[in-house]
């Protein structure tokens, strides 16, 4: 049976927490595993305080708070990349408790990430790539341009698009609801599942865009009712990769990396990725497995079987 995590926080917050849990596995579609270790994070956070935290101390925790926290023995003890997760975490969490009007804290915006080394595979983890999904309405003030952002980039992680095939997508493209006929370099047509999530990601984005185009005419538009530039989209990549503290060459190709490493450390053979990816040689499908292999071997150094 799985240990519950213990929350250092009165009833009231602690019921706060249950629901922020519930709207990242029902309205995010997070699996048990991200939330068990979102919750985690959380729990770390509030055992820093010596007394048991409220909603109301949340809102009241300044700069220098924050940054005892980051400064704390055990927080010092982490490689930047667990400190990033963990403070992706605590923002999450002030995010959704803002937008529930149920608290807000501006300090946790102008918290910085650490930078990590320029050398990582371009190649985002798993919680990485939602997070960076779940970061990208941020930048934006209008809902519907929100709502585009989101709908993009779960199409590059989620269809492993190119960014320009997601921007020259047209309003009739996804009528089927299960497959996405895509057409890539040199005119190439190929066929991608669509999961559930990038559905509705795409049709709460249709749904609010003041814009209404025909069947065969732009899906996703910019701010005058265009057809968005790819541009627009590798700027907003760059905010949120500057917010998380992501090297600089994570770009939104990125998630196309993403998932064809996901898909391959699940399982998925060479082939069936080399024809969700459209790559005309299996050759170019294969440097996916240098990624895969070089993580492996990264945690089977770190296990230390015969230290």
């Amino acid at each position: 049976m799985k240990e519950e995590i213990k929350y250092n926080a009165d009833s009231i917050l602690v019921e706060v927490i249950r629901n922020w849990q519930n709207w990242l596995r029902d309205e995010r579609l997070y699996s048990e595993h991200t939330v068990d270790a979102y919750s985690r994070d959380l729990s770390d956070f509030l055992a820093f305080f010596k007394e048991k935290v409220s909603l109301g101390q949340l809102s009241e925790l300044d700069i220098i708070d924050f940054r005892k926290y980051i400064s704390s023995e055990k927080i010092q003890l982490l490689n930047k990349s667990s400190l990033a997760r963990k403070l992706s975490t605590i923002r999450n969490f002030y995010r959704w408790l803002s937008k529930k009007k149920l608290a807000k804290n501006s300090a946790i915006s102008i918290l910085s990430s650490p930078k990590k080394p320029k050398n990582l595979p371009r190649s985002l983890d798993k919680n990485q790539a939602i997070e960076l999904i779940d970061e990208a309405p941020n930048f934006e003030a209008e809902n519907w341009q929100q709502l585009r952002d989101i709908a993009i980039f779960t199409l590059l992680y989620g269809c492993g698009l190119r960014i320009s095939e997601a921007t020259n997508l047209n309003i009739g493209d996804f009528d089927n609801n299960e497959f996405l006929r895509i057409k890539g370099k040199g005119n190439k047509t190929r066929i991608v599942p669509l999961l559930p999530i990038v559905i509705k990601a795409v049709e709460n984005y249709a749904d609010n865009c003041p814009y209404k185009h025909n069947n065969g005419e732009a899906l996703f538009l910019g701010a005058r009712g265009e057809r968005i530039s790819p541009r627009i989209i590798q700027r907003q990549m760059e905010k949120i990769r500057n917010y998380m503290g992501l090297p600089d060459n994570f770009t939104p190709h990125s998630l196309r990396h993403s998932f064809a490493t996901h898909l391959l450390a699940a399982g998925t053979d060479l082939r069936s990725i080399q024809e969700l990816l459209g790559h005309s040689s299996l050759s170019t499908t294969q440097r996916y497995t240098e990624v895969e292999i070089s993580t492996i071997q990264n945690e089977y150094d770190k296990a230390g079987l015969f230290d």
